[in-house]
């Protein structure tokens, strides 16, 4: 008997260990940032002066972070708290990894948002009295006070509850669906008001399937929108549906069902967008209330822009709702967050999916996935991920729970993490390029200098590359998009590299505004700096 448990045990030792050893193995690290935010985050977006916003409902009751003496919110219609001095917004400073409250006064919960061409963030929709809600973040320095204005003179056509923005070559938004809402309508406001989009209405089920689509915007200027299991080619300037394209297999991939999806990088002559769509859950998951139900772990990936195209399927090392797909500056995705069985709704998953996995675009089928280093915070509903410039990757929010619970399996989440991709190992800091001069503004088509210093010297072509700073929610980055720019190779120059590149084309291509931009030498990212896009 004696020998029996020494074997066991020993057994057991021998299993921890090899965990311990393959974990340790697998690429990638985490990082503690902040061990209370305050909020769960719930949206979540970068700003160009390298600060976060982040952003839950002002009806969850009490918050961690109290808001500043002076400034509670009073509404006689909340269930929860008539006088509420409680901060549902904040702004994270990943340098310092303070902490500052922001005020917002009108539910948003389960809104959208987009950056405007002058940095300043569009905030729409939400519930209750934020329905019809237009809001701005106009951005400052991390020592600024800016906060959140709600706009009084204008307000949606249309209530939007679980929309989806997208900004579009003019810079002007498109607001697309929203629970019970199938139109689309713009920011600002076009004098036709809202317009029907047939197409949510045909795709909507018994359990809903249609909400926060996945809206692209092509390179020909039209939108890819996504659905439930199908998608059209929008074109918005006559508000027409000019191609439907095949049905994707495996099952609902939006809201309540929702996987995850990306437009890989334009690069080229930029005729080209591939659209990529993973993860989701089970039809009738959310009907049944099935916690256990497992999720899809199938991708499809499609050539939004080819005369006759279809769907490549593949599967994900793990089956994944909820998950969120990032794109990096390299041109791979990384796929972080979600669970892998149940469905987006509160308390409705389980079975947490703690390892992020990169997805690699230019590699053959079958050899796309790479399993990376597992995370140790469950993070589900509600959770989010962003790109920071320093080519981190933010990791916020979950909350499975009507309100805050903490006293329970998947408590409400207030850490804040960062996930370091294998480019930011130590082993490949000697060629990691700095970027020493690059223009704060460039137009459509200019070509510019970028100059770098780089620690060893460089082979092969330094990659310029432009970034966007989506508005994440839901599993769905609204406005995301990397631009591989045309370069010639580096020359050396004064102890340093200068690259000739040349902008983006159009604004079909990048639509105006503010552009992380990356230089990518051999896989390896720079921290990025700021530039505009004008006309």
């Amino acid at each position: 008997m004696e020998n029996s448990s020494s074997s066991r045990w020993l057994l057991q030792v021998l299993i921890f260990t090899t965990l311990v050893a393959v974990r340790a193995q697998l690429p990638g690290k985490w990082e503690l940032l902040v061990p209370n935010a305050g909020i769960a985050s719930m949206h979540t977006a970068v700003t160009r002066f390298n600060t976060v916003v982040l952003l839950d409902r002002t009806n969850i009751g009490p918050s961690r972070k109290m808001l500043p003496k002076g400034h509670c919110r009073n509404d006689p219609t909340d269930v929860i708290l008539k006088r509420d001095c409680y901060a549902h917004s904040v702004v994270f400073d990943p340098q310092t990894n303070q902490i500052r409250p922001l005020m917002i006064l009108t539910d948003t919960w389960c809104s959208s948002g987009q950056f405007l061409p002058d940095g300043t963030l569009l905030q729409t929709g939400g519930d209750l009295d934020g329905f019809k809600k237009i809001r701005k973040f106009e951005p400052c320095e991390p020592t600024g006070f800016c906060d959140w204005v709600e706009l009084r003179d204008v307000q949606l056509v249309n209530g939007r509850w679980y929309a989806t923005n997208q900004i579009l070559p003019d810079g002007t938004v498109i607001i697309v669906g929203g629970r019970g809402t199938n139109t689309v309508e713009y920011f600002p406001p076009r004098k036709n008001g809202a317009i029907e989009l047939k197409f949510l209405a045909d795709v909507e089920d018994n359990q809903m399937d249609n909400l926060y689509p996945y809206v692209h915007l092509l390179p020909n200027g039209h939108l890819f929108i996504f659905a439930n299991n199908k998608a059209v080619m929008y074109d918005h300037e006559v508000n027409k549906v000019i191609r439907d394209y095949p049905a994707l297999s495996g099952g609902p991939r939006n809201y309540p069902s929702a996987g995850s999806s990306v437009m890989l990088a334009l690069e080229g002559d930029f005729s080209t967008a591939v659209i990529v769509i993973c993860g989701g859950a089970q039809y009738g998951a959310f009907i049944e209330r099935s916690t256990d139900t497992p999720a899809h772990g199938s991708c499809g990936r499609i050539v939004a822009t080819d005369p006759k195209p279809g769907w490549e399927m593949e599967d994900m090392p793990f089956g994944r709702i909820m998950g969120d797909m990032v794109m990096l500056p390299t041109g791979d995705s990384l796929i972080i967050n979600g669970a892998q069985a149940g469905t987006q709704g509160f308390e409705m998953a389980s079975n947490p999916c703690l390892y992020p996995v990169l997805y690699r675009p230019d590699q053959p089928a079958g050899l796309r996935f790479m399993t990376l280093n597992p995370g140790k915070v469950p993070r589900m509903y509600h959770s989010t991920a962003n790109l920071l410039p320093d080519g981190r990757v933010l990791v916020a929010g979950s909350n499975p729970h009507y309100f805050y619970k903490f006293a329970v399996e998947f408590p409400t989440e207030l850490r804040l993490e960062a996930f370091w991709p294998e480019y930011l190992s130590p082993d490949r800091a000697n060629i990691r390029p700095v970027i020493e001069g690059i223009p704060e503004t460039v137009r459509y088509g200019e070509a510019f200098d970028v100059f770098v210093s780089v620690s060893l010297p460089v082979v092969g072509i330094v990659e310029v590359n432009f970034a966007s700073a989506p508005f994440a929610t839901h599993s769905f980055s609204q406005g995301q998009r990397l631009v591989k720019l045309n370069v010639a190779p580096s020359v050396p120059e004064n102890g340093r590299y200068r690259i000739k590149a040349t902008a983006p084309p159009s604004g079909a291509v990048a639509p105006p505004g503010y552009y992380m931009v990356f230089a990518v030498n051999q896989g390896v990212p720079s921290v990025a700096r700021w530039v505009r896009v004008v006309p």
